[in-house]
């Protein structure tokens, strides 16, 4: 027992009335070394308002910035069997899903939920990267096909927010079969005449790239993000040559027509609810050309 650890310093701490202090009120930014108030950086939606280096966001808290006031309804997401393969590594697939779900608050990967942007109702649906890396598994998949049944059924446009690390691998075949299910999902939504908008956030990567991530109308990244199937030591292996500068990130990807745009965090709700819209009236006129 070490005693000036255990007792002196609380004695004098409890004297001098200190108090001790949260190991995360800085958040140190990953490319400048800049020192951020944590209160300042949960303010500016998690941009580092010197660099603007986008720092991951939790699903709930960018659902709370997107929507007009910050007030949405989140959709129940569809039960799914759980750990169907009975999967076991390090740990068994079922307490890391438990672990997960205590650490995030959340019941998988995917959130959907519907509320307005300048008005206009829409359907949002969110990957938190924090939870097993957005991977896309059975229930990720169910939610995400909920999030698009929902948009047709209530003639709303739906936006997605994709970050992940690909198809979850605990779940084999069964994650890789929600590439072709959310497919056809966004098959029907455009059926309907519905615009869809995929903001892709860092990184998406893997099949979640190979599927929804895109096939949007409008394809919108945020600044620095990393999008792309195989991750850039994999290809620089199989190549065996050395990628250019910047491969894979949002501002490469825009130089050679792989996303449309690159948005800033701060501006995706003005620029979403812009293009949305546009896409709005361009269906409203064509409709009433066909009549």
């Amino acid at each position: 027992m070490n005693w000036i650890t255990n007792y002196v310093r609380p004695k004098i701490n409890s004297i001098l009335g200190r108090r001790d202090m949260p190991e995360n009120l800085w958040i140190k930014d990953p490319e400048t070394g800049e020192m951020v108030f944590h209160t300042d950086l949960e303010n500016n939606q998690w941009v580092i308002p010197g660099s603007g280096y986008h720092m991951k966001i939790a699903a709930k808290e960018r659902l709370k910035h997107f929507f007009d006031d910050g007030a949405y309804e989140l959709l129940e997401n569809p039960k799914v069997p759980v750990d169907p393969l009975k999967f076991r590594d390090e740990k068994r697939y079922i307490d890391r899903l438990k672990e997960y779900r205590t650490k995030t608050g959340l019941e998988d990967a995917v959130l959907s939920a519907l509320g307005s942007i300048e008005g206009l109702p829409i359907v949002a649906t969110v990957q938190d990267f924090a939870f097993m890396g957005g991977s896309l598994g059975m229930a990720a998949g169910e939610a995400i096909i909920n999030g698009f049944e929902t948009a047709i059924a209530k003639k709303r446009p739906l936006v997605l927010f994709s970050a992940s690390g690909g198809a979850r691998m605990q779940e084999g075949i069964l994650s890789l079969m929600q590439l072709a299910r959310t497919t056809v999902a966004v098959d029907r939504l455009k059926e309907a005449g519905l615009p869809y908008i995929v903001v892709l956030t860092n990184p998406t990567t893997g099949g979640v790239t190979a599927s929804y991530a895109m096939l949007g109308d409008v394809h919108i990244a945020e600044p620095g993000a990393v999008i792309g199937f195989a991750g850039a030591r994999v290809i620089e292996q199989t190549i065996r040559e050395k990628l250019p500068e910047g491969f894979q990130r949002s501002e490469y990807l825009m130089e050679h027509g792989m996303v449309d745009m690159v948005v800033s965090r701060l501006e995706m709700k003005q620029t979403v609810a812009r293009l949305l819209k546009i896409l709005l009236k361009q269906k409203e006129a064509s409709v009433q050309a066909a009549a």
